[in-house]
C-alpha cells in the first residue's frame, strides 16, 4: 500500500485550504522540630500524587527570552497561551518505551515518554479539518533554525510570499530565523525511505498552541521544541494517536 503523504492530503483538500505555515514550588518547611516531624510520612495516596503533579513549574523562567546561536527567541507572553498547554512533567501510563514521542491530536498534547511511568507533556498545534492524520513514523533528520520551503499550493494562493523568498539549496524558500514559520527547530518524520512531509517544529505564533490550524504539522512553542529537540535523537519513534477525522498513514516497511 502506498503511503498517504501530506502532499496527497493537500491534493484532496479544497482549493481554499491553506498549506502548513509551517512553530518546583513547595510549601515552606516548619522550622520547629517535634516528634511528629520525625515520624515517617504516611504512604502517598492517589490524591496526594495528583496534587504533586499539579505543582506548576516556573514558567517565567522556562519561557523567558533565550539567546540561541545567532538569534534571540523572544519570551512567551503567557497570557496568550492557555495554561493547560504549557510544559509539565506528569505521571503517564503507556506501553511505549522511554524516549518515544506520543502525539494526541484530539487533546493537543505531545508526550515525551520517560522512565518511571512519567512523561514531559507539551501543548501543540495540530492539523485542521481535512489535514488530521494518525500513524507511526521515525525522526530521520532534524535541524536548528530550518529553512522553509512553502508548498506550491500555498504560493499559488498567496503570491505575496514571493517577496520574502530567495533561492536556497533546495529551491525557493525562506532562510531560517525568528520570522520563519518553522521556528527554532524542526524534526522530520519519515517512514522507511519515504518522507511523510509532516514535521514537528516550532512556531513564531505561540497563541496557536492548543488549536487545529496547520496542514498536519505539529507546532510547538519555540522554547518547548528546543527542549524536546535536545533529548530526541535521530531514529526516535513517533506515534500519532487516532482522532476524529484522522486519515491513517500506513507504514510500508516490511
Amino acid at each position: 500500500m502506498s503511503i498517504l503523504t501530506r502532499r496527497a492530503i493537500i491534493a484532496g483538500a479544497s482549493a481554499s485550504a491553506a498549506a502548513c505555515l509551517t512553530g518546583c514550588v513547595s510549601s515552606n518547611p516548619n522550622p520547629s522540630i517535634n516528634a511528629a516531624a520525625l515520624a515517617p510520612p504516611p504512604p502517598a495516596s492517589p490524591a496526594h500524587s495528583a496534587m504533586a503533579d499539579a505543582i506548576e513549574p516556573q514558567y517565567n523562567e522556562i519561557y523567558a527570552e533565550t539567546k540561541d546561536v545567532d538569534f534571540t527567541v523572544p519570551a512567551v507572553k503567557l497570557a496568550q497561551v492557555d495554561s493547560a498547554f504549557l510544559r509539565k512533567n506528569i505521571a503517564y501510563e503507556t506501553k511505549e518505551a522511554p524516549g518515544t514521542i506520543v502525539i494526541d491530536p484530539a487533546n493537543h498534547y505531545l508526550y515525551h515518554v520517560e522512565d518511571g511511568g512519567r512523561a514531559t507533556r507539551y501543548g501543540v498545534g495540530v492539523g485542521r479539518e481535512g489535514f488530521v492524520w494518525a500513524g507511526e513514523a521515525t525522526i530521520k533528520s532534524k535541524q536548528e533554525w530550518p529553512d522553509w520551503y512553502p508548498p506550491k499550493e500555498m504560493v499559488d494562493r498567496r503570491p505575496d510570499l514571493k517577496k520574502v523568498m530567495v533561492e536556497l539549496q533546495s529551491g525557493e524558500g525562506m532562510h531560517g530565523g525568528p520570522a520563519n514559520p518553522l521556528g527554532a527547530r524542526a524534526m522530520y518524520l519519515w517512514q522507511g525511505n519515504k518522507d511523510t512531509y509532516f514535521r514537528i517544529h516550532g512556531t513564531n505564533e505561540p497563541w496557536t498552541i492548543g488549536l487545529s490550524q496547520s496542514s498536519g504539522c505539529i507546532r510547538m512553542i519555540n522554547q518547548d521544541v528546543m527542549d524536546l529537540y535536545q533529548k530526541t535523537p535521530i531514529g526516535t519513534r513517533v506515534v500519532v494517536l487516532a482522532s476524529p477525522g484522522a486519515l491513517a498513514i500506513k507504514d510500508t516497511r516490511a
